[in-house]
């Protein structure tokens, strides 16, 4: 797995390049994927909002944006499959880490996890799609050491 990290952001709450790769591994692990590279792209608000308005017509920033490359092989020369980016609004994360009464690495981890899964091809449109794709994300989330994400949901 191969991490490009990009921060844009004066947050200080982003984690390190090998804890984000440690997390980013273990999700292609489970999700049964093999090696591949991804751009992880930590963000202000505006730059956040400018992009959700463009790709998907909501003028607010988001926590994740996946920005998925499909079936495009990697670089010429490169050993990995070109996976994607993802875009993180750092103060977006933290924000609703503190509305949630979550860890805010640990959400940090859900985000790179949930965009993660985005790029490799899953969804929540359905709400089959939906439960296959959380199942996913609580067994890492869990594989990392953090409260499963969606626990507060059925109390």
């Amino acid at each position: 797995m191969r991490l490009n990290l990009q921060i844009a952001s004066q947050v200080s709450s982003v984690p390190n390049a090998e804890q984000m790769q440690a997390w980013l591994n273990k999700t292609l692990r489970a999700a049964g994927s093999g090696d591949a590279e991804l751009t992880v792209r930590v963000v202000e608000e505006g730059e956040s909002q400018a992009l959700n308005c463009e790709y998907r017509g909501i003028d607010k920033p988001t926590n994740v944006l996946a920005f998925p490359m499909g079936d495009i092989p990697g670089l010429p020369g490169a050993e990995d499959p070109l996976l994607g980016d993802l875009v993180i609004c750092g103060t977006v994360v933290e924000r609703e880490a503190l509305e949630q009464s979550k860890q805010v690495t640990g959400h940090w981890a859900h985000m790179l996890i949930h965009g993660t899964l985005h790029l490799l091809g899953y969804d929540h449109l359905e709400d089959a799609d939906a439960l296959k794709m959380e199942l996913l994300e609580q067994q890492v989330m869990l594989d990392c050491g953090y409260a499963d994400p969606y626990a507060d949901r059925d109390a």
